[in-house]
């Protein structure tokens, strides 16, 4: 209760209310335009923190966070095109109800299931963060080493895309996160005789390039069709069926999201995945999934909310973020001098719990914002994107130059977004890139100093249950990759021949005189 005290007391000072409220609702504008999401939000906005405050700093920076994933799901219910990765889901059921003239109590119910799965998500992380930095006092180089290798097995193959692509995409941002000077021997890596490289790649230009410009180009590739919709608020509430079916799916949905949002490379994006598909197994109407079932909008809507707020755990309590966004807030607090870790709570108690009080805070302004202000974000997808994209890529060009007022770090964020674009297009994911962008100096920094400790024996890296349980199992999601691989093959082989099967029957039966099927 005094920890809750002291967090009340910091959130609630008019400056870090301002910056909650202004973080939820930057937020969730940006997450209510299709293709761009939270990334490019918190890069942009990272250089306006520097003049703040640490705690109102990190405050606007995580509203900017999770209120994207409140307006990420407007779009996926309006126009079928996801404001985030994670509101992809959103879309099956959420735009058979917009079709269906439901759009207003679709935009409801995903507000209120953002509302209970955050709040969720808040109790869990308050309670499991503290539990969580009496193990990781017993962290050493060892075992940092051994877990953040994990974190980059588990970023490859839990993903959910090709693993390979992955693996080649984490050692991608490795290699580009040892340029600049060697922090043991003083030597400069890859610079090229640079002098802008001496202090390696900056992260906010390659992150708005990354989740910024390569989100930009692919959206204006692809094109957009705006369908206009008008949303009555006399008609926003759910039956009372609606409720009673929506109840206990918000709450396994929730809790699913506490699970994954913590585990390194799964985050929002699985754990509404993974609720939806539970919801539709355990549902008596499992038909009506993908035709507008209020249980398909409710549980994954939930689920990424709670995954976002619990996904601060490792990031706070460790010091290893597990999404590219958590990956941005560790950046975020270094710059301000603040190191996450298992030292944080104890060294910065009114910055961790006055975190914790604004997610609160920040999710009534959330809940208060998004029903009376429904139609504000409908009239705003329909702004027309050749005036919208091109305001956005200027933002994204200053953010770059402000950091440092260079130049170069523009012209890293046009080379970054480019490739990520280019990527992108041949099946390469940019999040995993990041993290291990992110990672790697630590990765280094914590190996080098474990064969310090171990006098050059690698099996030092075991000598702790931690550090051997974790090298263990990266060691068999690996192994279940490849032994996975040839029954992936197999599965492949046998749809893509029982399409031409069924395509050769189709064709049968346009032949003349083909008598058709019933």
């Amino acid at each position: 209760m005094e920890n809750i005290a002291l967090g009340l007391e910091m959130a609630l000072t008019v400056e870090n209310l301002v910056a909650c409220f202004a973080g939820v609702f930057i937020g969730t504008a940006i997450g209510v335009i299709p293709g761009i999401g939270a990334m490019a939000a918190i890069a942009l906005l990272l250089p306006m923190t520097f003049a703040l405050d640490p705690t109102t700093g990190i405050v606007m920076l995580a509203g900017v966070y999770y209120g994207a994933e409140y307006g990420g799901s407007t779009a996926s219910i309006l126009l079928n095109l996801p404001g985030t990765p994670s509101n992809a889901i959103t879309c099956l059921d959420g735009y058979p109800m917009a079709k269906a003239g439901r759009a207003d109590t679709a935009l409801f119910m995903t507000t209120i299931a953002s509302f209970v799965g955050g709040s969720i998500g808040i109790v869990v992380l308050s309670l499991l963060t503290p539990a969580i930095v009496q193990v990781a006092k017993a962290f050493g180089p060892a075992e940092y080493f051994a877990l953040i290798l994990f974190c980059f097995v588990a970023v490859s193959t839990v993903g959910g895309a090709d693993p390979k692509r992955n693996f080649a995409m984490v050692a991608i941002g490795a290699l580009l996160g040892t340029v600049g000077v060697d922090i043991y021997d003083g030597v400069d890596r890859y610079t090229f005789g640079s002098h802008y490289l001496i202090d390696g790649i900056g992260l906010v230009p390659v992150a708005m390039g990354l989740f910024g410009l390569s989100e930009i180009i692919m959206s204006v590739r692809a094109g957009s069709h705006r369908v206009r919709h008008r949303v009555s608020f006399v008609s926003m509430l759910p039956t009372g069926q609606e409720w009673r079916r929506s109840a206990l799916p918000m709450v396994r949905g929730a809790l699913a999201g506490c699970f994954f949002g913590p585990l390194p490379g799964t985050g929002p994006s699985v754990a509404a995945i993974v609720s939806y598909a539970n919801e539709k197994k355990l549902s008596k109407r499992p038909q009506e999934f993908g035709h507008g079932a209020i249980e398909g909008l409710a549980a994954p809507e939930a689920s990424n909310n709670a995954a976002v707020q619990t996904a601060f755990v490792p990031t706070l309590a460790l010091g290893i973020p597990g999404t590219p966004t958590m990956a941005i807030m560790i950046g975020a607090l270094m710059i301000h001098g603040i190191v996450p870790g298992p030292l944080f709570i104890s060294q910065e108690p009114q910055l961790f719990w006055g975190l914790v009080m604004s997610f609160w805070i920040g999710n009534v302004f959330l809940l208060l914002l998004n029903i009376p202000l429904i139609g504000l974000w409908v009239s705003f997808l329909n702004i027309p994107y050749r005036l919208l994209y091109p305001s956005i890529v200027i933002l994204i060009c200053v953010g770059s130059y402000s950091i440092n007022n260079s130049v170069a770090d523009v012209l890293v964020m046009l080379v970054v977004g480019v490739a990520g674009y280019v990527l992108r297009l041949h099946g390469f994911m940019p999040a995993p890139l990041l993290i291990g962008f992110v990672l790697s100096p630590m990765l280094e920094e914590n190996f080098r100093r474990a064969m310090i400790m171990g006098r050059g024996d690698p099996t030092y890296l075991l000598s702790s249950h931690i550090s051997a349980g974790a090298l263990v199992l990266a060691g068999l999601l690996i192994l279940s990759v490849v032994a996975g691989e040839p029954l992936r093959r197999r599965i492949a082989a046998a749809r893509k021949r029982e399409r031409a099967t069924d395509n050769s029957n189709v064709t049968d039966d346009t032949q003349p005189g083909a008598r058709k099927t019933p």
